[in-house]
């Protein structure tokens, strides 16, 4: 049974991001952490993905998601965080997080992050993105204005990125990359231009990008299209 481990020190927030993962993953077994020396416990289990705070009990932020990398080396861990700390966000971009959630986002922001990194991909807000792009040394390269890690994702992300898009999102992502309009996208598909805006803005919140160009590229390199 696939796993997820939710790592964070206060209990309501532990219990919204779990109601998030079963609405996403349902099979998912949910584990649950306050501190880190739990965390590290529960991780060597290798859960499929680990959704972590960086501010709990039993060490640093840096150190707590190195344990973390270290018991479970292969586990994404997704980092839910309020810090605009950029030498703490350079510094776990380069120990291979699969990306970051400012808390402040909604529901359906976190819950496509969860997506794209359980497809394979990564989830950069715009800002870590930009970070990043500065500072080549963090292990982090980009490919016009989309972040990616080097080397490329594995390819066993590309089949699932693509199943975790419903075949509408895919179908405008395909016609974005050929340079149509949303009302010329609108009438190849039988849909209302309001309608394709709706399907390419949920597809760039789950590729964690935000204009069309963005989408495309990010598309392309997760094999959605």
């Amino acid at each position: 049974m696939p796993s997820c481990l939710i790592c964070d020190d206060h209990g309501l927030l532990r219990e919204a991001l779990a109601g998030t993962v079963r609405m996403v993953w349902p099979q998912a077994r949910i584990l649950m952490a306050a501190e880190f020396p739990t965390a590290w416990a529960l991780a060597r289990e290798a859960p499929d993905l680990c959704l972590a705070d960086l501010v709990m009990p039993g060490a640093d932020p840096l150190a707590g998601i190195e344990g973390l990398r270290a018991a479970a080396p292969h586990m994404p861990v997704l980092v839910i965080t309020g810090t605009e700390d950029d030498a703490l966000m350079l510094a776990l971009l380069r120990l291979g997080v699969a990306g970051f959630v400012p808390k402040s986002v909604s529901g359906p922001v976190i819950e496509a992050a969860i997506r794209l990194v359980l497809a394979g991909g990564t989830y950069l807000p715009q800002r870590v993105a930009e970070l990043a792009a500065a500072h080549p040394a963090s292990g982090w390269v980009t490919t016009g204005r989309s972040t990616a890690p080097e080397p490329p994702p594995p390819a066993r992300g590309e089949d699932a990125a693509a199943r975790r898009f419903t075949d509408r999102q895919i179908d405008v992502l395909r016609l974005v990359a050929q340079g149509q309009s949303n009302k010329e996208i609108g009438k190849q598909l039988g849909l209302a231009p309001s309608t394709v805006k709706s399907h390419l803005e949920n597809a760039c919140v789950m590729l964690g990008v935000s204009t069309r160009t963005e989408a495309s590229l990010r598309a392309r390199a997760l094999g959605v299209i």
